[in-house]
């Protein structure tokens, strides 16, 4: 028996984390059966509710580590001594999670893209202090079919990562410009899989929520995110981009050729609207029912959907396009035409190894109703040569979303 402890994970809100714990329980079981897991929440009451049959997979939800003061403290005075960047805060992990990781046999890094600038240095360090409360115990640690970096923007948190990235015992990828990166950076332990995320089942979902899949007209899947405002300026152009998304709807609403269906994929789990798809996409919505479009032709998806009911939702759609990158994985998993709305290395690179181009990529800064409509476009004119093309690739590409739970397995 091994114990797992999942290190990148502290809430389901965010359902792209929950399909990956689910997903790497699920692809762990079937090369460790009697393996158990350690899965950190600052709600884990609530996470539970999330994954009700959780407890039948051995998974235990923990508190998870608060953020210190010595980060908020250093993440101040760095704002006037850049100097500060590659000397991260020094902090020591609460006495409960140093005791529940030295509870267990290996250190599980998942959570995508957390080893990287995008969410800030603070993130990135409070992370590497997690993990390396495991590695100074002599724990296994492996950083789990991840995106990693790039760090190359910032040469000293670069040098800072290398000496990092070298300590785990084992790294896998989920795509290759990251191997690529790493290997560059001359980091050996490194292997490339595939998101283990396209190993995700779905659960069904009501009958009532999916009266929209029930008419004659095909259904777009539509998912986009408050993040995608980040790439505008100020005010005035980042509300000139939610008007470019709406006139992009209203267009394919009106051409009476599609429903469309509103997809949230990340909300806060206590009912906040900071970072909540539900909170950005109904007020698309409410411009949408502005314009005479009712729900006999547009609908979004409560809030309260877990991750594999949203899969069940998006195996559905006829097209998708989504700024969620397991939106989109989700999608694709399910062999759906898809477009990426990419703001990172990650959707671009899974694109780059499943289809061997980006043709089904829309970089953010490059969102407007008429990109919009031309990739649209291409997913209808394109699709049944994309869904050919997936259900040929899929099996394979799943395949490899087991890999790192193999990898692990040799380990022990």
């Amino acid at each position: 028996m091994a114990k797992i402890y999942f290190a990148g994970q502290d809430n389901f809100g965010n359902r792209g984390c929950e399909a990956l714990i689910r997903s790497n329980v699920k692809t762990i079981l079937q090369h460790m059966p009697a393996a158990e897991f350690i899965v950190p929440s600052h709600a884990p009451e609530v996470d539970a509710k999330q994954w009700p049959d959780a407890k039948q997979y051995a998974v235990q939800f923990v508190p998870a580590e608060p953020i210190p003061s010595a980060i908020r403290w250093w993440s101040r005075a760095r704002r006037v001594l850049k100097s500060l960047d590659a000397h991260p805060p020094k902090f020591t992990v609460s006495a409960n999670t140093q005791a529940h990781i030295l509870s267990a046999d290996a250190l599980v890094m998942t959570g995508g893209d957390i080893i990287s600038l995008d969410y800030g240095l603070g993130s990135l360090y409070y992370w590497m202090r997690i993990c390396e409360t495991a590695m100074n115990a002599g724990k296994k640690t492996v950083l789990w079919a991840g995106s990693v970096g790039p760090f190359s923007k910032m040469p000293a948190v670069e040098k800072l990562m290398i000496g990092f990235l070298q300590r785990f015992s084992l790294i896998t990828v989920r795509e290759t410009a990251s191997l690529e990166y790493l290997q560059k950076l001359g980091i050996e332990n490194v292997q490339l899989v595939v998101d283990s995320a396209f190993a995700l089942d779905f659960e069904p979902v009501s009958e009532d929520l999916l009266q929209l899949f029930k008419q004659a007209k095909p259904v777009l899947g539509f998912n986009v995110s408050p993040l995608i405002r980040n790439f505008r300026e100020d005010a005035d152009s980042k509300t000139a981009l939610d008007q470019e998304v709406v006139n992009f709807l209203i267009a394919t609403l009106q051409q009476n050729e599609v429903n469309v269906m509103l997809v949230p994929h990340v909300d806060p789990l206590n009912g906040q609207t900071e970072n909540s798809d539900s909170a950005y996409m109904s007020q698309i919505l409410d411009q949408l029912r502005a314009a005479g479009f009712g729900p006999d032709v547009v609908q979004m998806l409560p809030r309260t959907l877990n991750a594999a009911q949203l899969k069940d939702v998006i195996r559905r759609c006829h097209y998708f396009m989504g700024a969620r990158t397991h939106a989109t994985v989700a999608a694709l998993s399910q062999a759906v035409p898809t477009t990426s709305i990419a703001y990172s290395i990650k959707a671009k690179g899974i694109n780059k190894d499943l289809f061997g181009h980006l043709d089904f990529v829309l970089e953010t800064p490059q969102v407007t109703s008429a990109s919009l409509q031309q990739h649209f476009n291409l997913l209808i004119s394109q699709r049944a040569t994309i869904q050919q093309y997936l259900a040929d690739k899929l099996p394979v590409f799943k395949s490899e979303a087991y890999r790192s739970a193999q990898l692990l397995q040799a380990m022990f």
